[in-house]
């Protein structure tokens, strides 16, 4: 069973309050979203944030999965696809040995990724692709609950 995932974080301000969103659908057809903020947090942090929580989503019912994960956030992309494999390498130190910079999400990530097929895909944000814009709409809905 494949499903796709769509996320995406929202930051107003940086760091600020801010809000993650993912979608779930199975053969294209919505079959959940969440959301949730945050009072003081960074985009970045939101961003994959949004990817853990679908992940989890889908692991809490269905162990042998296929994801396909949307995401309009290149640091996710390329944190994901080769920063992590060189931070893993340097014991969660960049090339230049600083400490990973949000590294219990990224390590919180990495786990979730060994349970899954996922493939992840970077689409351009505010292009309008509908689900995008959708689980855009919601983080930013999310994040601005986080201002209150």
């Amino acid at each position: 069973m494949t499903f796709k995932i769509y996320t995406d974080g929202s930051c107003h301000g940086n760091p600020g309050p801010g809000g993650w969103a993912f979608i779930v659908l199975k053969e294209d057809l919505i079959q959940f979203q969440e959301s949730g903020s945050m009072k003081n947090t960074t985009n970045n942090q939101m961003e994959l944030s949004a990817a853990i929580k679908g992940i989890e989503y889908i692991l809490k019912s269905n162990t042998d999965s296929n994801i396909k994960l949307f995401t309009d956030s290149k640091y996710v992309i390329d944190g994901i696809n080769s920063w992590i494999h060189g931070w893993k390498k340097n014991n969660w130190k960049t090339a230049s040995r600083q400490p990973v910079k949000n590294i219990e999400l990224w390590q919180q990530l990495d786990d979730l990724v060994k349970r899954v097929t996922i493939e992840w895909v970077w689409v351009k944000g505010h292009s309008g692709e509908v689900m995008n814009e959708k689980v855009d709409q919601l983080a930013n809905s999310a994040a601005l609950r986080g201002v209150s």
